[in-house]
C-alpha cells in the first residue's frame, strides 16, 4: 500500500509539474493520485497474497497425494 502511493505521489506530481499547474493544485494532485495508487496497491496485494496461498495450498495437495500413492513395484 506504501508503494502504490509513493509511486501515486510522484507521478500525480510529476504530471502536474508538466501540466505548468500552481504549486497547490500539484500539491492536491498529487495527494489524490496517492490515495489513489495506495488503494489500487492495497487491492493488488490481497489479490497476490491470495493467489500465492492458493498455489501453495496446491502444491501441498498435490504432494500429500503422491505420498499416499503407493509405490510401483520394480522389476
Amino acid at each position: 500500500m506504501i508503494l502504490g502511493a509513493n509511486v501515486g505521489f510522484v507521478l500525480g506530481l510529476a504530471a502536474s509539474i508538466f501540466g505548468d499547474c500552481a504549486w497547490p493544485v500539484t500539491l492536491w494532485h498529487a495527494g489524490a493520485t496517492a490515495l489513489a495508487g495506495g488503494l489500487l496497491g492495497r487491492w493488488w496485494g490481497k489479490v497476490w497474497l491470495n493467489e500465492l496461498n492458493s498455489a501453495l495450498e496446491q502444491r501441498r495437495r498435490e504432494r500429500l497425494l503422491a505420498e499416499s500413492k503407493p509405490a510401483k513395484p520394480k522389476p
